[in-house]
């Protein structure tokens, strides 16, 4: 298949099929190089060369009800991770303090649970108030979750961007949660939407599921006009009921991150958890087809650090894009 030759066509107006999709996931590794390349053409016609970095605040962790097969924060998780409660508005707005001297253009603030408590949202809304008075930093929040009223609120207080993942295909989504649905997640997705936030719906590859499965997560964030796609990789971790997985290749995780370029061409594209664990020495590779990375870690795991991401985007001819940079050219 002639690959460049798709991106081309997608660049004029149309849209790739499904079949095409999966061509892309089922495609040599002879052809690895000549995929990413394609997937760049796209890549540098919306966003250019440049790198958006996004800082997480793992603002509570553990203390879940919920049964998600590879979160360590579920409840029937056995690894026996730190677990602390909902942090203070000072707590947050430090954590975006950091962020923003770092030059990350987002700063997430994340909890664990199937949704906030009221108590939950006053916090982030107070803290979104004061971070965004004192630092030019956009604010994304994942909270579970949450009515088009609860979305309303956080938007008013200052929050620019909500995240919820779908995680995988509607399909494949009773095998890694039985406590909630896929409908339950597209319900608080459309919310988002409704509510005039910003989305940000991404998915997890490598929990076993099948490569159609994982074409139908890139046509569903197209679906839900996702604004901000995360791609995960399973990292697997003790005590949960995927921990006897394998991690998938860095070739692998390579042809998924194309895949998502083809699909969604114009929307953010972040690589996100299991980048350092699945990419390795190819993670450079990774931002030829996506636009965004986390920096400093992430929920549960820390990450190579902020002065390795930076060696890494700079060695490969990018550079880190902040909220003042204009429109790329062409």
């Amino acid at each position: 298949m002639n690959w460049k030759n798709l991106a081309e066509r997608i660049l004029t107006g149309a849209s790739i099929k499904r079949e095409e999709a999966l061509k892309i996931l089922n495609s040599s590794d002879d052809d690895l190089l000549a995929v990413l390349d394609a997937a760049f053409l796209l890549r540098k016609k919306f966003f250019g060369r440049g790198v958006q970095l996004h800082v997480i605040r793992n603002a509570r962790n553990g203390l879940c009800g919920e049964d998600c097969a590879y979160c360590s924060q579920s409840a029937k998780a056995t690894g026996g991770g730190e677990k602390y409660r909902m942090q203070s508005v000072n707590e947050l707005v430090a954590g975006a303090q950091n962020a923003h001297a770092l030059g990350a253009l987002r700063y997430c603030i994340v909890t664990s649970g199937r949704g906030p408590k009221e108590d939950d949202l006053r916090i982030v809304a107070e803290a979104a108030k004061k971070i965004k008075k004192r630092f030019k930093i956009q604010i994304c929040v994942s909270l579970g979750s949450v009515s088009k009223k609860q979305a309303q609120a956080l938007k008013k207080s200052g929050v620019n961007r909500f995240n919820h993942n779908l995680e995988t295909s509607a399909r494949y989504f009773p095998n890694i949660c039985s406590t909630h649905t896929y409908a339950d997640r597209l319900k608080t997705a459309m919310a988002v939407k409704a509510a005039g936030l910003e989305l940000c719906c991404g998915g997890l590859i490598g929990m076993g599921e099948a490569l159609e499965d994982r074409v139908d997560l890139a046509f569903a964030m197209r679906k839900v006009d996702a604004d901000s796609i995360p791609v995960n990789f399973l990292d697997p971790r003790p005590g949960t009921r995927l921990a006897a997985l394998k991690r998938i290749s860095a070739r692998e995780a390579l042809r998924a991150l194309a895949m998502f370029r083809f699909v969604n061409p114009d929307r953010e594209i972040r690589v996100a958890g299991g980048r350092e664990a699945c990419l390795g020495s190819l993670q450079a590779l990774a931002i030829f087809a996506a636009n965004s990375i986390f920096t400093n870690g992430y929920l549960t795991t820390g990450g190579q650090g902020y002065q390795a991401d930076l060696a890494l985007i700079e060695s490969a001819g990018f550079h880190v894009s902040g909220t003042s940079e204009s429109p790329p050219e062409g």
